[in-house]
């Protein structure tokens, strides 16, 4: 299956399309109808991250989200705009004394290696729904990668 790929303006109300079409492009891949809910419900946590952090640092950027079956894994990459990259988009980065910027402040280091993603209930979640995660951060913003089993099947 090629990858589906979302963009939607940092809005709350668009994490319910995210999600919705998360789950049926899982349905589609062939993921347990067990595990639908899950996908649901993590795809939902990563994307009102990305929008928290859009409606902060970059509201004008849109949050991306890509849908991909490969090799009999089903995976989803949310992606957000750093403030460290906003500020080269011209949005307002005045939040660069906040205790999330700060040295040592707003992360945690036992979750993720990304080195200055805020600390909050919302990994831990998406870390027990999803079968595989992987956070990254660069200079370019933040990447939550999930995935889960998958047929393969396309119908």
């Amino acid at each position: 299956m090629a990858t589906v790929e979302l963009s939607f303006t940092p809005l709350p109300a668009h994490v319910r399309t995210a999600r919705l079409v998360a789950t049926a492009v899982a349905r589609r891949s062939g993921v347990e109808e067990s595990l639908l809910d899950e996908v649901r419900l993590a795809v939902g946590e990563a994307c009102s991250r990305a929008v928290e952090s859009h409606q902060l640092y970059c509201p004008a950027e849109p949050v991306r989200l890509a849908l991909t079956d490969l090799a009999g894994r089903f995976e989803v990459e949310v992606s957000d705009i750093s403030a460290a990259d906003a500020a080269s988009h011209g949005s307002a980065a005045g939040h660069a004394g906040s205790a999330a910027a700060e040295p040592g402040a707003g992360r945690d280091n036992d979750l993720v290696d990304a080195p200055s993603l805020p600390v909050g209930l919302g990994i831990a979640v998406i870390e027990s729904l999803a079968d595989d995660v992987h956070i990254s951060q660069t200079s370019a913003g933040t990447s939550i990668r999930m995935s889960w089993p998958s047929a393969g099947a396309h119908r």
